[in-house]
């Protein structure tokens, strides 16, 4: 019981396993007649003798064991272990002597092993190991002695003997050839059993035909040192000249001879016996056709005794060895009796488990036995394309059966018939099988006198119950060649075919296998049309498809290899374009084939129709527009005289394809829509360009022109004008920027388009007026002055509008005219200057204007000059004596100007601001001052606090600042915003105003609160709550503008497609900060 409470689950060495084992089985023995079993089974004693060399005197100690352990290393066998560990004399000599008790001191000795001699043992088990020296797996081989295995191996007995005697014959062998043993018979026929060393290797050479050097020398080395390796068996002399056999190898016989032969101690006689069975490395037992019992885990089975020695190889080998006393024979009652001297209780224990086995066993084989059958019943299928299909629901046509399929095909019947209750008529039993096409019967089931086993009925089979004749009406036709095949059926789709994207329709059609191609084709194809076959491998690969040629049209569906699942393509007449009839094979891949969209803009007074047109990636347009007029019905002249265009979402006709290119070269995406137009399509070397007059661009019509690629820009434009009929020459042409605005001009007329890189769709734009010469800029000035704090007498909406107006004013009006917005600006005419200029000789060309001299401007240093950006004043221009090529204007640049109450030179550190102080109790402002802020030292939220004090002669801490957006009609407070950094970056110009958030520049509209007059800290206006409302709104209709447009396009897309302008883009406006 301890050992099942403190090591049940502890995981122990065999040999410690063992031993705790037999100290629980000798403790639960005690007081029982078996109390001495285990010393009677394994107990041995070992007598260790020391016998001095001087005064002979013996001292002996004695040993209990009931196991022994040996060491296997580098030893050739067993009997080397036990010779090496028990039988062997140990001298003490040298260093290591022995103290003699009665000479009482060191002397020589030798030590000897006297074991009881009093018994012989035999193996009966071994404990095999599997794996290595860190876990592994036990298992055991035990013999059957009291034969109470149920051995089933008599057939394969002669076949055995004849592998055992291959094998001995082969061991023999080996043992002859082996120079261990050619070596001890030489010397075992000496007279004198020694013999010189030397004469050794010529006896050799005259027993075997061949010296020692030349057959083992390079396998063992020189004959010497073999003999000194192997110390335990040869004996040389002093000199190493002559050697023996050591005694004990004497009375032993090595070899093929391991038949009872007894080993000895050389100094006392047989005080251990050992029977040869455990001496020879091999295992052998005495008894013929002996029997072992091979315990793995649960799982028991039997292996000849023979069959165990081939086990110790690889990461399997013997661990423990178990012999038993020779001379305890067990009772000729025991012998095949499992009961023997079993108690009462313990054989009740038994029978009840035998009982429960055999009764699991009879359910497994009923288990084993049993099958599932599925009944289709006749008169619930009907017959449709060809196979059989349940006219109810599944579970009313079909039955489970479960039965024994030992059991005859009548009983099959019988019990059908009991399931039924009710059957008219003949009842045939057909074995089916469930298709993809549907349900099919092969072979009648006849024989009732045959089982269900032997005609081949398997679990899960199918079972067709039906007259023999007919079902639902309709004749079917059972067998393997009548079997119904599924063949996916692919045709290219048509106009208003097939979902988005989709280039094929795919369908199902099922014939029986023998039917013949032709069947296949009247059924499928129409007159003209061809059928291909996929051979075999992928739809999408253009190899496996080939046209099914007039020869094969007599073969049946099953010869030419269409299977379940097979793809066939069905070809029209005018889809054959995709197929090279010479080799049958498709021209292009199944993912290429696709269509195109032809729309017939020829036939204005006709309605338009619009067709898809069969193309591939390679098919020429030239050979797309034939079709589309075909399809069309459209007269042949057209062919001469007709181009195809793109029609890009928003329904405009684009730049007309080259008839010589093929789709792929156009660029074209299978399923784009073309337009059919009058005209000829232009040749490769003309472009076919739009233009459009005026500034204007988004109420002007665009036109169409052909030109060639070698026109020069005078050139184009004269076409252009004489198409538009324009008059005069003060005219020139611009490109189209990506904002659909008049962008970059084309200065050099003389140019050729190729050389500008003018491609085929491109717009320009036709502007009034000439261009400067080259190095000049044609700069439109206009006047600018910042309007005061709005009076009571407008309203505020009015005011707001005021704000939100757009500059419409043109540069050629005849007068000035003033534009309603946040600021004063009006146009005051062109100066037509050299971009070497300075900005002061800008200034001056200005103030020659006509709107400039009703203005008394005493000079230049009066003047402030800015860019126009978004009809605002954007970069403020400095330093009069700076080229105007430095400022990097651009050929569209406006500039506006300032007029000053007294001179200005700006510094590049000088900030200029726009300041406004709050009206204390109102939400508004006095008007605004202009303040120069140097921010050469910090231009940090601090400083601006402190210069604004200063000016306002207020306290710091009693004014609160905050700058002006217009555009979002916003104020974002100053005096409180700190900048996120990290601690070594927190420097003066990371918290720079000109970055993040506010990006501080010139003209910026900054508000100050006076917190000594009023508390409230909102900067806004009633202008602007008026403005954000009026900007909600106006996003409100924007957004539904979007919407309708987006609903008027899908219509579009559906209905008749008319040209329509590009929608408008917006600036993208991006503020960088200051990195240095």
């Amino acid at each position: 019981m301890s050992y099942v409470v403190l090591q049940e689950m502890r995981q122990h060495d065999v040999q410690e396993l063992n031993r705790i084992l037999f100290s629980a089985l000798e403790t639960s023995l005690v007081g029982t007649s078996g109390h001495d079993l285990i010393n009677r089974l394994y107990h041995g004693t070992v007598v260790n003798q020391i016998v001095c060399k001087e005064c002979k005197n013996v001292s002996e100690r004695q040993e209990d064991f009931l196991d022994l352990t040996v060491t296997v290393k580098d030893v050739s066998g067993l009997e080397e272990a036990l010779w090496n560990m028990y039988v062997e004399e140990e001298y003490f000599e040298n260093d290591n002597l022995y103290r003699c008790e009665t000479c009482n001191k060191l002397v020589e000795a030798a030590k000897t092993h006297l074991e009881d001699s009093e018994y012989m043992y035999e193996l009966f088990s071994v404990i095999i190991h599997k794996g290595g020296c860190y876990g592994g797996h036990y298992h055991v081989y035990i013999k059957d002695v009291d034969a109470l295995g149920n051995w089933q191996l008599q057939e394969e007995e002669s076949k055995l003997m004849t592998e055992e005697k291959v094998q001995k014959d082969t061991e023999n062998i080996k043992e002859m050839e082996n120079p261990l043993t050619i070596l001890k018979g030489i010397i075992s026929e000496e007279e004198s059993k020694q013999i010189p060393v030397d004469q050794l290797g010529q006896k050799l050479l005259e027993k075997k035909g061949m010296s020692w050097n030349k057959k083992y020398r390079k396998q063992y080395g020189p004959i010497r040192k073999y003999l000194q390796n192997h110390s335990q068996i040869f004996r040389l002399s002093p000199d190493n000249n002559k050697v023996s056999l050591k005694e004990m190898y004497h009375q032993l016989q090595f070899g093929s001879d391991c038949q009872g032969q007894v080993l000895q101690s050389p100094s006392q006689n047989s005080d251990v016996q050992w029977t040869s069975e455990n001496l020879c490395t091999v295992l052998k037992d005495s008894t013929s056709g002996s029997h072992w019992f091979d315990l793995n885990d649960s799982k028991v089975q039997p292996i000849k005794e023979k069959d165990i020695e081939k086990q110790f190889q690889g990461k399997e080998s013997a661990y423990m060895l178990f012999y038993r006393k020779s001379q305890l024979k067990r009772p000729s009652e025991a012998q095949a009796n499992p009961r023997y001297r079993v108690p009462g209780h313990l054989l009740n224990e038994m029978d009840a488990a035998n009982i429960e086995l055999r009764k699991r066993r009879m359910d497994s084989d009923s288990a084993d036995n049993n099958i599932d059958l599925r009944l289709h019943l006749g008169s619930h299928y009907k017959l449709y394309n060809g196979a059989l299909h349940p006219s109810l629901s599944w579970k009313e046509s079909v039955l489970d059966l479960t039965i024994d399929k030992t059991k005859t095909l009548g009983d099959l019947r019988q019990s059908i018939f009991q399931l039924l209750e009710f059957w008219e008529g003949d009842m045939i039993l057909s074995t089916a099988k469930s298709l993809p096409a549907g349900l099919h019967l092969y072979q009648t089931l006849d024989g009732d006198e045959m089982t269900l086993g032997g005609i081949g009925l398997a679990d899960g089979a199918d079972v067709f119950v039906w007259n023999g004749k007919e079902v639902g009406g309709m004749e079917v036709l059972p067998g393997l060649d009548h079997e119904p095949v599924l063949l996916n059926v692919l045709r290219l789709a048509g106009y208003n075919e097939g979902g988005k994207g989709q280039h094929f329709i795919e369908s199902q059609h099922v014939v029986p296998c023998s039917a013949e191609l032709s069947t296949l084709w009247k059924a499928l194809a129409s007159p003209g049309g061809i059928i291909l076959m996929n051979s075999s491998g992928s739809d999408k690969e253009v190899e496996n498809w080939k046209v099914i040629p007039e020869e094969d049209m007599k073969k049946t569906v099953r010869v030419v290899g269409l299977t379940d699942g097979s793809s066939i393509l069905v070809l029209d007449s005018h889809d054959q374009s995709l197929v090279n009839m010479a080799s049958g094979n498709l021209t292009a891949f199944m993912h290429d084939i696709s269509w195109l969209q032809v729309k017939n803009f020829c036939r204005l007074e006709a309605e338009e129709k619009q067709v898809k047109i069969t193309a591939t990636v390679e098919t020429v347009m030239s050979d797309i527009k034939i079709k589309a007029i075909l399809e069309l019905q459209l007269g042949e002249d057209l062919v001469d005289d007709s181009c195809l265009r793109p029609i890009n979402g928003n329904g405009k006709l684009l730049s007309p394809v080259p008839e010589d290119y093929t789709v792929k070269e156009a660029e074209l995406k299978m399923g784009s829509l073309l337009g059919l137009c009058h005209g000829k399509a232009p040749t490769s070397t003309q472009l076919f360009l739009y233009f459009v007059i005026g500034s204007d661009l988004q109420g002007t019509p665009e036109m169409e022109i052909v030109v060639e690629e070698t026109a020069s820009v005078r050139e184009c434009l004269n076409l252009m004008l004489e198409k538009s009929g324009l008059p005069g020459d003060n005219w020139h042409l611009r490109r189209l920027d990506w904002c659909y605005e008049a962008g970059e001009a084309l200065s050099e007329e003389g140019a050729r388009l190729r050389e500008l890189n003018i491609c085929c769709g491109d717009t320009l734009v036709i502007t009034e007026g000439k261009l400067p010469p080259k190095g000049f800029l044609k700069v439109p000035i206009w006047w600018y002055k910042p309007l005061i704090h709005f009076g009571q007498q407008e309203s505020t909406q009015d005011q707001v509008n005021c704000m939100m107006g757009a500059l419409r004013v043109s540069p050629a009006g005849d007068s000035p005219a003033y534009v309603q917005s946040d600021i004063g600006l009006c146009y005051a005419g062109d100066v037509e200057i050299s971009g070497e200029a300075f900005l002061e000789d800008l200034k001056i060309q200005a103030m020659t204007l006509p709107f400039f001299q009703e203005l008394s401007v005493p000079s230049p240093e009066f003047l402030r000059a800015w860019t126009l950006e978004s009809k605002r004043p954007g970069k403020l221009l400095r330093n009069n004596q700076q080229q105007l090529n430095e400022y990097k204007l651009g050929g569209r640049t406006e500039i506006c100007i300032e007029p000053l109450q007294k001179e200005e030179n700006l510094g590049p550190s000088d900030l200029l601001l726009r300041v406004q102080m709050g009206i204390p109790g109102e939400r508004d402002y006095y008007h605004s001052v202009d303040l120069v802020w140097d921010i050469s030292k910090e231009c940090t939220a601090w400083a601006l606090r402190h210069r604004l004090a200063a000016h306002y002669s207020l306290p710091v801490e009693k004014i609160e600042i905050a700058k002006y957006f217009p555009e979002k009609f916003e104020w974002m407070t100053i005096s409180s915003w700190t900048q996120q950094i990290s601690k070594r970056k927190r420097k003066k110009k990371q918290e720079s105003l000109q970055s993040a958030p506010f990006h501080l520049k010139d003209g910026d509209i900054i508000g100050v609160k006076n917190l000594l007059l009023e508390e409230g800290k909102d900067f806004s206006t009633v202008r602007d709550d008026i403005g954000k409302e009026t900007q909600r709104q106006l996003a409100m209709e924007k957004k539904k503008s979007r919407q309708a447009q987006r609903l008027q396009n899908d219509v579009l897309s559906e209905g008749k497609v008319t040209a329509q302008l590009r929608k408008p883009e917006v600036a993208l406006s991006i503020n960088v900060g200051i990195f240095r």
